[in-house]
C-alpha cells in the first residue's frame, strides 16, 4: 500500500510538471534572477578562519586578551637581507617608503630605521628621553650609515630579534595597523593599492628584494588569490564536466541543457551566500564548483534514463513521465543522502562549517529540483533524440564493462571479499599512522611569492605567527613589582630557548633598556635592575614616553598596570609540535607563577588556530558516524531491509577506509580541509548505491522476488549511469587540483581517490554482497531452476 502512494506520488508529480512547462521555466527564470540580484552582497572574509565554538575556553581566552590590549594580527614586517642598503642612495629611498606609510590612515604606528629612537638618560627632569638613533643631516655621508649599522648591531640589543638579526645581518621594520580597520575592507585597499605599489617602487630603485610578511598582509594576498581562483575552478569545473559528458553522450543538446542547468546552479549557490550575508572564505569558496560536480551527475541519471526509454519505446509522453517517477524518486534520495552528509557538519559548533554545511545542503537540493524540472521540460519542447544521440547505450567499451563485472558478481565473489579483506587490514595500518595538523599558514600556496618570505621570517626571526601570553597579576600596578619582572623574565629566559619561538617582546625589555640607557647606552647593561638601581631607574622608565604615541610599554602593559603580555612569533610547525611548545610553556608558567597571585593565559591566533583543528578533527569524526547513521536510517526507511542496508554501507565505508589509509602511509595529516573529505565522499559515494539498491528494489516486484534475476538487471540498467557518474565526479573533483591551495589540492585529489574505489565498490562489491546476505534465496531459487 505505501508503495502505491509513493509511486503515484511521483506520477502526480510528473503531471505537474508536463503540464505547467511554461510556468515552471517563469517562476525558476524569477528565482535566478532573485538569486542573481543577491549576489551584490557577496564580499571576501576578512579575517582567519575560527574552528572553535565561540564559547570554547581557548576562544574566551583569546576575547579576554582581545578586550584587553586588543587586535594582536595587525604587525606587518618589511625586511631585507642585503649588505648595500647602507649606502646614501637606498637609505633615502627606504626613508621614502618608510615616511609615505606613516601618512596612511590606515597605519597606527611604524618602527624603523630611519626614524628609531633609542633611550637616552635626562638627568635635569629624572627621566628618559626618547632621542633619534639617526642624525638625518649626516645620512648622506656613506661612512656615517656605516657606523650606524655597526652601532645598530652592537649597541641596541632591545631591538635584536625585533628589528634586525645580529648574526645575520637582516633588518626589518614593523608596522602596526590600525586596530580598527585591520579586519575590515580597508585593510585590502591599503595593502593593494598604497603598500604593494610602493614596495615595488623601492626595489625598482634600489634593486633590494623586499620580504614582506606579517598576517595582515599574508591574509590579503591570500584573499586575492583565492578570489582569482573561484573562477579558474568554476571554469574548470564547468569545461572538465561537459566535455565528458559530451564524450559519453555525443550531444550537443544534451551538453547544452546540462550546462545552462550548472550556470543556473551556480547562480544560485552564489546568491545564497549573498542571501545569508556570509563571507566568501576559502570553504564556501568550493562550493559553486561542489555544486557544479554534483549537479551533472543528476542530469546523466535523468538524461540517460530517457534516453534508454526512447529505445525501448519511441514514446515521448512515456520516456518523460517515467523519468520523473522512476529516476526523479531514486535521484532524490540519492541528492538527500548528499545534503545530509553535508548537513552534518553544522552539528560540529563551527561557524564556518556550519555556513559550508547549510549552505552546500541547501543547493544540492536547489540544484536537483533545477535538473528535475528543467530537464523533462526542455526535451518535451525537442524532436525525439536521433539514432546517434543512442549510440553511446550500445557502446562496446561499456558492454564489455558490464559484462566483466556480471562474469566477476556471478562467479568471483570470494576473490572480491578477500581483495577487499587484505584492502581493508592494509588500511587500518595506514589509519594508526594518520596524524592531525593544522597552521595558520599550511593552507596557503607554496609558490606564492609571499609564502617564500615567510620562510625568510622563519629563518632569520623564527616565524610571522603571533603567539601571546597574557600575566593577570590580581592587583593594580601589579606588573611593575620586582618580583613580577623577574618572573616574566624567567619565562621569556625559556622562550627564547625554544627553537620555534622568535624572541619575546614584553615591559621587561623596556626595563632592561632602561637600564642600558641609565648607564649612558653601554649595551653591557642591558639587564634587570638591581634591587638598589630599581626604584629610580623604574622611575624613569615610567615617564619615559609618557602621552605619547610612541610609548612601547602601553603596548604591553594595560592601562590599570594589573595585566601585561609577553608576545612572541612562532614558526609554521603542525600540531603535535605546537601543543609540545604549549607543554613546555605552561610546565613553567606553573612553576614560577603561583596561581593564587597571578593567572597566567597562552593564546593568540595560532595557538587558537591549533587548538581548532584538534577539535574539528574529533568533531568531524562525530559528524561522519552521525551522517552514516542517518543515510542508514534513510536507506532503511526506503529499503525496509538491515541486510541491503548494511551491503550499502559496508560497499562504501571501505573506500573512506582505504583512503585514510593512503593518507597514513604518504604523510598526509588530518587538517580543516583534508578532514572533510570523508565527508563529501560518502555523501557523494553512497549515491551509486541507492541508485543500485532503488531499482534492485524495483526488479524484486516486476520479477516476482527473484534475486539473481533483479540483481543483474539492475546491475545493467544503473552500471551505466554509474560509471558514467563516476567518473564525472572523478575528473570533475580533480579540477581542485589546479589549485595553488595545498588545503584544496589536497581535498580534490583526496575525494577523487575515494570516488575511483567507490566506483568499483557498488559495480562489483554491492551486488556481490546482496547475492551472499540473500544466499538463501538464490539457492531456493537454484532448485527451482533444476526442478524445472
Amino acid at each position: 500500500m505505501k508503495n502505491a502512494v509513493q509511486v503515484g506520488f511521483w506520477e502526480k508529480l510528473a503531471r505537474i510538471i508536463l503540464k505547467n512547462r511554461i510556468t515552471i521555466l517563469v517562476i525558476l527564470s524569477a528565482l535566478t534572477i532573485f538569486f542573481g540580484y543577491q549576489w551584490k552582497n557577496l564580499s571576501m572574509t576578512y579575517t582567519e578562519a575560527n574552528l572553535l565554538p565561540k564559547d570554547h575556553i581557548a576562544n574566551k581566552d583569546y576575547q579576554k586578551f582581545l578586550d584587553k590590549f586588543g587586535e594582536e594580527g595587525n604587525l606587518i614586517v618589511i625586511g631585507f637581507k642585503d649588505p648595500k642598503f647602507f649606502t646614501p642612495k637606498n637609505y633615502a629611498a627606504w626613508t621614502e617608503l618608510m615616511n609615505g606609510l606613516k601618512k596612511a590612515k590606515e597605519v597606527d604606528l611604524v618602527i624603523s630605521l630611519n626614524d628609531l629612537k633609542k633611550l637616552e638618560k635626562d638627568t635635569v627632569n629624572q627621566k628618559f628621553v626618547l632621542a633619534p638613533f639617526i642624525d638625518e643631516n649626516k645620512v648622506l655621508d656613506a661612512a656615517y650609515l656605516k657606523s650606524v649599522q655597526y652601532d645598530l648591531f652592537h649597541n641596541l640589543p632591545f631591538y635584536e630579534g625585533l628589528l634586525f638579526n645580529k648574526e645575520s645581518g637582516s633588518v626589518r621594520s614593523a608596522i602596526y595597523m590600525n586596530k580598527a580597520l585591520v579586519n575590515t575592507a580597508e585593510r585590502k585597499t591599503f595593502i593593494l593599492n598604497d603598500l604593494v605599489p610602493k614596495i615595488d617602487k623601492f626595489e625598482k630603485t634600489t634593486g633590494i628584494d623586499l620580504k614582506v610578511s606579517g598576517m595582515p598582509y599574508i591574509r590579503t594576498i591570500n584573499a586575492d588569490n583565492m578570489k582569482g581562483e573561484i573562477g579558474l575552478f568554476i571554469g574548470a569545473s564547468l569545461l572538465t564536466v561537459s566535455l565528458i559528458f559530451f564524450f559519453f553522450f555525443r550531444s550537443f543538446r544534451a551538453t547544452f541543457i546540462s550546462i545552462c542547468i550548472l550556470i543556473v546552479g551556480v547562480t544560485w549557490s552564489f546568491g545564497t551566500l549573498g542571501l545569508f550575508g556570509y563571507k566568501i572564505t576559502i570553504l564556501t569558496a568550493i562550493i559553486p564548483p561542489l555544486i557544479i560536480v554534483i549537479g551533472i551527475t543528476n542530469c546523466i541519471f535523468l538524461i540517460n534514463k530517457y534516453q534508454q526509454e526512447i529505445k525501448l519505446h519511441n514514446n515521448q509522453a512515456k520516456a518523460l513521465q517515467r523519468v520523473i517517477s522512476k529516476i526523479g524518486h531514486s535521484t532524490f534520495m540519492t541528492n538527500l543522502t548528499a545534503a545530509i552528509g553535508f548537513a552534518t557538519l553544522m552539528i560540529t559548533g563551527n561557524e564556518l562549517l556550519f555556513e559550508f554545511g547549510l549552505v552546500t545542503s541547501i543547493n544540492v537540493l536547489s540544484v536537483y529540483t533545477l535538473t528535475l524540472f528543467i530537464v523533462p521540460i526542455i526535451y518535451s519542447f525537442m524532436p525525439l533524440p536521433k539514432a546517434k544521440h543512442l549510440y553511446h547505450l550500445d557502446k562496446t567499451y561499456i558492454s564489455t564493462l558490464l559484462n566483466t563485472v556480471t562474469t566477476i558478481v556471478k562467479g568471483k565473489k570470494t576473490i572480491v571479499y578477500c581483495i577487499y579483506a587484505v584492502l581493508f587490514l592494509v588500511s587500518l595500518n595506514g589509519i594508526r599512522q594518520m596524524k592531525v595538523s593544522g597552521s595558520l599558514i599550511g593552507e596557503m600556496p607554496k609558490s606564492a611569492s609571499f609564502f617564500k618570505d615567510i620562510l625568510f621570517y622563519e629563518k632569520e626571526f623564527n616565524g610571522v605567527m603571533p603567539l601571546e601570553i597574557m600575566i593577570d597579576t590580581k592587583k593594580k600596578k601589579g606588573v611593575m613589582k620586582p618580583a613580577t619582572i623577574r618572573k616574566m623574565d624567567e619565562l621569556q629566559n625559556t622562550i627564547s630557548e625554544i627553537p620555534e619561538l622568535a624572541k619575546p617582546v614584553s615591559v621587561v625589555n623596556l626595563v632592561k633598556y632602561a637600564k642600558q640607557a641609565f648607564y649612558n647606552g653601554n649595551p653591557e647593561y642591558y639587564q634587570l635592575p638591581t634591587s638598589q638601581e630599581q626604584t629610580f631607574i623604574l622611575g624613569y622608565a615610567k615617564n619615559a614616553t609618557k602621552n605619547s604615541k610612541e610609548n612601547l610599554m602601553k603596548a604591553y602593559v594595560d592601562s590599570t598596570g594589573q595585566y601585561a603580555r609577553i608576545t612572541t612569533f612562532m614558526k609554521d610547525i603542525g600540531t603535535d609540535e605546537m601543543a609540545k611548545v604549549e607543554g613546555k610553556l605552561r610546565k613553567k608558567i606553573d612553576e614560577i607563577f603561583p596561581k593564587d597571585r597571578y593567572e597566567v593565559t597562552i593564546t593568540g591566533k595560532a595557538l587558537v588556530f591549533q587548538k581548532g583543528t584538534t577539535y574539528l578533527a574529533h568533531n568531524l569524526i562525530e559528524s561522519l558516524l552521525f551522517a552514516i547513521l542517518t543515510i542508514a536510517i534513510l536507506m532503511l526507511y526506503l529499503f525496509r531491509s538491515f541486510k541491503m542496508v548494511a551491503a550499502s554501507l559496508i560497499t562504501n565505508i571501505l573506500p573512506l577506509c582505504i583512503t585514510s589509509g593512503l593518507m597514513g602511509y604518504f604523510g598526509i595529516p588530518l587538517k580543516p580541509s583534508t578532514i572533510l573529505v570523508f565527508s563529501i565522499a560518502f555523501g557523494i559515494s553512497v549515491d551509486n548505491a541507492i541508485q543500485f539498491m532503488a531499482k534492485y528494489k524495483d526488479e524484486l516486484t516486476q520479477n516476482k522476488g527473484k534475486v539473481k534475476k533483479s540483481v543483474f538487471s539492475a546491475l545493467r540498467e544503473t552500471g551505466v549511469s554509474t560509471f558514467y557518474t563516476s567518473i564525472v565526479l572523478i575528473l570533475g573533483f580533480a579540477t581542485f587540483t589546479l589549485s595553488s591551495f595545498s588545503g584544496t589540492i589536497a581535498l580534490g585529489g583526496l575525494i577523487s581517490c575515494t570516488l575511483v574505489f567507490a566506483m568499483f565498490a557498488n559495480l562489483v562489491v554491492l551486488p556481490s554482497l546482496v547475492l551472499t546476505f540473500e544466499k538463501k534465496k538464490t539457492k531456493k531459487e537454484e532448485l527451482e531452476n533444476l526442478e524445472k
